[in-house]
């Protein structure tokens, strides 16, 4: 597919969700890489999980501003604000917009759906309708591989039917999907969707397994491994993301006509996985001889002792597993990371975080 080029630097570039796992990481990106650039970040730093850990982001994001040849801006507030998001558009009249921000979790949507509609449908709204009204080169959003319900179809495809979700979370996600491409036609806004692929690494969310069940065997507590251990998850490490969404800014949909003289939505959906996916209890053992090896855990850990095998989640899939073909073919890349790598990243990570303060 033909993308228009844009470029990052001496642009305003919006970063929702910026002191997110993902959202941070891509900040501390364009800090590094992009000159004459201003990098508006946005948060609400709810406490879905440690806000310590949102604000340690943040602090590294402070770090990296003082050396950078951009400027960074940071404001604390809510997407779903809408005269937020129009007031921010109008002062700084961004031209890349990269919206993070999201109520994540499959399991915390069964019990708290009005997080989710709230931020992933009416702040995706209120983002989409800012775009509507300003000239946009390109809005780049997150999606999920949780679109993908219990396709049985795999690995899966951006062309694969994807209306059958089987969680809240997974079905904001597709609405946004929708709400995106509507937009994209309507109003012609170059919109790319992205589905992320389990993403870990370090500083990532606590409440994701890797990060949970360190926690626990830190803690001398029994981790669950649901549906009895035979789960697959095609887990993404954080860098192989950001190389990935960075790539996308810079390739925009190009705005063409179609057949009958009107003109097409400037809209495409990627995938961003691994495209291998890790059996459960095969990465755990992988996990368990990281934290070994960083000195977390004592080697005659009893790892069998501090396990429990369960039954599936509601609103859990067995397998996710991306074809990442379309990626490679329109921006030249694939995720690389092995597990062994972004785990013992992780575990080194950890450590230091938490062990030596």
């Amino acid at each position: 597919m033909v993308k228009q080029v844009v470029s990052l630097s001496n642009q305003s570039i919006l970063v929702t969700g910026a002191a997110g796992f993902i959202g941070a990481n891509l900040v501390l990106r364009l800090l590094r890489e992009t000159t004459g650039s201003t990098i508006l970040g946005v948060d609400n730093l709810n406490d879905y999980y440690d806000v310590n850990l949102k604000h340690y982001r943040l602090g590294l994001i402070e770090e990296a501003a003082k050396e950078s040849g951009s400027r960074w801006q940071f404001i604390k507030g809510s997407i779903a604000d809408k005269s937020l998001i129009d007031s921010l558009f109008e002062k700084y009249k961004p031209s890349v917009v990269v919206n993070l921000a999201a109520q994540a979790g499959v399991r915390y949507s069964i019990n708290h759906p009005d997080a989710y509609i709230e931020s992933n449908i009416i702040g995706f709204y209120n983002i989409l309708e800012s775009c509507r009204y300003h000239c946009v080169e390109h809005l780049v959003y997150a999606s999920s591989s949780s679109v993908y319900g219990g396709n049985k179809k795999i690995p899966f495809s951006e062309e694969d039917k994807v209306d059958n979700p089987v969680s809240l979370y997974a079905a904001t996600k597709k609405s946004d999907e929708l709400l995106a491409h509507a937009y994209s036609k309507l109003y012609q806004i170059p919109s790319t969707g992205l589905r992320f692929f389990t993403v870990y690494g370090p500083a990532g969310r606590p409440d994701m397994f890797y990060y949970s069940a360190t926690r626990k065997l830190t803690d001398g507590e029994v981790i669950k491994i649901f549906n009895d251990g035979h789960c697959k998850r095609d887990f993404t490490y954080i860098d192989d993301i950001i190389e990935g969404v960075v790539r996308v800014m810079q390739g925009a949909p190009v705005k063409t006509t179609g057949e009958n003289g009107l003109a097409t939505a400037p809209y495409a959906i990627y995938n961003i996985g691994g495209g291998q996916p890790e059996n459960l209890l095969d990465f755990i053992d992988v996990l368990q001889k990281e934290l070994v090896r960083a000195d977390i855990l004592p080697e005659d850990y009893d790892f069998q002792a501090h396990r429990e095998l369960v039954g599936m989640q509601p609103g859990d899939v067995p397998v996710t597993y991306a074809d990442c073909s379309a990626l490679e073919s329109d921006y030249g890349f694939k995720p690389q990371t092995d597990i062994s790598h972004g785990l013992r990243s992780f575990a080194e990570w950890y450590r230091n975080y938490y062990l030596k303060g």
